[in-house]
């Protein structure tokens, strides 16, 4: 092969090389709740610190998009966090892990959501809620757009309370809950956006205990809502305000958190 050939086959191949090498790296609008990337990301809580990655992956599916992510809440609550120290230890309060998976043709998702409660309530000593849920997107109005949500799952705990107030040694599963809520955003700007997720949550089955207290005190339902600013510093970094709240807990007295993120 003489060297002219040489160079025109190299010419011929670095075009659609470049170009799957960009559409490998391109950012995903991370104003979208579908939006699909590998991530870190860091919050300062009154609760504590919290840490976030997530790691888009290959489904082996063309129209299909995937991540996992994992969270860590509540670091060092009493060091970092601005709650009194009744409220707050230095352990860490949760765990969480999320399996996201996108069908880009009808702009829908299905996630695993599993959150792991290190903290005790009225039904166990720790918890562990996961469940599976159908997100769709709407077609956008204006300035605004809405996903709804719909989904059901199941309650682990250690030390469950039993129906006749004894503990039930162990883990065990406690009952199932469904969940509705939808993800709302408004978009003031290229850079600016604001969110409001309220979500209901149910219990459906399970000990009478966990049935009727899960949620509090004679509970078996809840209602939480989360509202969060964001401002886009540039395409691959945002800055998010979130606040976390329910209709047990003030707004003021709920989750306050400041996150940086930055997508790889």
């Amino acid at each position: 092969m003489n060297s002219q050939y040489f160079s025109v086959l190299l010419c011929s191949l670095s075009v659609p090389l470049s170009v799957v090498a960009a559409e490998e790296k391109a950012v995903q609008d991370m104003s979208d709740p579908l939006a699909v990337y590998t991530q870190v990301g860091i919050g300062a809580t009154n609760k504590g610190l919290n840490l976030k990655i997530g790691q888009a992956y290959d489904t082996g599916i063309a129209t299909t998009a995937g991540m996992n992510v994992i969270e860590v809440k509540g670091i060092y609550g009493d060091t970092f966090g601005w709650d009194s120290d009744s409220k707050t230890t230095d352990s860490i309060d949760s765990f969480r892990f999320r399996n996201f998976s996108v069908d880009l043709t009808t702009m829908s998702a299905t996630q695993i959501d599993a959150t792991y409660n290190l903290n005790a309530n009225l039904v166990a000593d720790e918890s562990m809620d996961i469940s599976y849920s159908y997100i769709k997107a709407l077609k956008p109005m204006g300035r605004f757009s809405f996903y709804p949500l719909a989904g059901v799952g199941a309650s682990l705990g250690e030390n469950a309370r039993e129906d006749d107030g004894s503990r039930d040694s162990g883990y065990s599963i406690m009952g199932a809950y469904g969940l509705i809520g939808m993800y709302a955003k408004v978009t003031i700007s290229d850079k600016i956006w604001l969110n409001y997720n309220p979500f209901w949550l149910t219990t459906i089955g399970g000990s009478d205990t966990y049935k009727d207290h899960y949620y509090g005190l004679d509970q078996s339902h809840i209602l939480t809502h989360e509202f969060a600013a964001s401002y886009q510093i540039n395409p691959r970094m945002n800055l998010r305000y979130f606040a976390n709240w329910n209709e047990n807990v003030d707004f003021m007295d709920g989750d306050h958190r400041l996150e940086f993120n930055y997508q790889l």
